[in-house]
């Protein structure tokens, strides 16, 4: 059980994104790959996915990742949670060394540490207890359905949750107290809102205008991949199970 949060508001807040900005990838596709390389016979689901790519457009993020993750279906509780362990752990090493030590740097100084991420909460919790994070918010998962249930942890949904759990002592005139967001994505706008300063990491080009504007901190970790096509083949293998499980 995570520990208690307490009343009394820290001397500051580090709130960081977790896909493309603790780590290079989306950890769905290497979380799907660490799975079905130990039970391959899960690769059997990737044509549903496929399937219904082409109603992206209209099923949005929320309803993909629900097609997305049927290659969990009828896996028990138990073991869902020792892979979620053990991929954490596998983790550890993929993280950029800069934003590690930015982490760090914020925990020596005190302040409360949270990671909040649009990754399934069953492995993103244990991603944010191997890095020491005080509070994780994935996105809620209920398996068992074959498209399993589930509220997308994304956006506006962030802000909400972030509201609805840390005690009103930790927010001043509609912000975060002495908050410093990290993130990758535009779709965490919302969530940068709440915090005083702000660092994109390795940011498209729509956020690179945004964060110039904003005169909020750049930083570009090298990826690991050197090219479109590079992430595109290390893409694919990990979408269909081949290769190592070395980000």
């Amino acid at each position: 059980m995570p520990a208690p949060i307490p009343e009394t508001p820290p001397a500051g807040i580090a709130l960081f994104d977790l896909d493309g900005t603790l780590i290079a990838w989306d950890c769905q596709l290497l979380f799907r790959h660490f799975v079905v390389r130990r039970e391959p016979w899960r690769g059997i689901f990737l044509p549903v996915f496929l399937a219904f790519l082409p109603l992206a457009g209209l099923l949005q993020a929320a309803g993909m990742k629900r097609v997305f993750l049927s290659y969990l279906w009828l896996m028990d509780r138990e073991t869902l949670a020792g892979y979620s362990r053990e991929f954490a752990a596998s983790l550890m090493p993929a993280i950029y060394p800069e934003l590690r030590g930015r982490l760090e740097r914020h925990r020596g100084a005190g302040h409360f540490l949270i990671l909040a991420s649009a990754s399934p909460e069953f492995y993103a919790a244990e991603i944010g207890r191997a890095l020491g994070f005080h509070l994780t918010l994935g996105t809620p998962v209920e398996l068992g359905p074959f498209f399993p249930d589930l509220e997308n942890n994304k956006g506006r949904e962030k802000v909400r949750r972030l509201k609805e759990l840390l005690p009103a002592a930790y927010f001043e005139n509609g912000k975060l107290r002495h908050c410093h967001g990290y993130t990758d994505s535009c779709a965490d706008l919302p969530m940068l809102a709440l915090c005083d300063a702000v660092t994109v990491v390795n940011p498209s080009s729509r956020l690179t205008a945004i964060a110039e504007e904003s005169g909020w901190e750049i930083v570009r970790p090298e990826r690991p991949w050197k090219s479109r096509f590079g992430f595109a083949r290390r893409a694919l293998a990990l979408l269909f199970g081949m290769g190592q499980s070395s980000t």
